[in-house]
C-alpha cells in the first residue's frame, strides 16, 4: 500500500506542476504578449511621429 501511495503522490505532484506550467504559458500567450506587442506598436508610432515633426 505504501508503494501505491508514493506513486499516487508523485503522479499528483507532477500533474499539478504540469497544470501550473500550462496555466502560466496560457497567461503569457493571451495576456502578456499582446500587451507587449501593443506597447511596441505605440512606441513605433511615436518614433514615426517624431520623425515627421522634425522633417517639417
Amino acid at each position: 500500500m505504501a508503494k501505491g501511495f508514493g506513486k499516487g503522490l508523485f503522479t499528483g505532484i507532477v500533474g499539478t506542476l504540469a497544470a501550473l506550467a500550462g496555466a502560466a504559458y496560457a497567461v503569457q500567450k493571451t495576456v502578456i504578449e499582446p500587451e507587449e506587442k501593443k506597447e511596441a506598436f505605440i512606441e513605433e508610432n511615436r518614433k514615426k511621429a517624431a520623425r515627421r515633426r522634425v522633417a517639417r
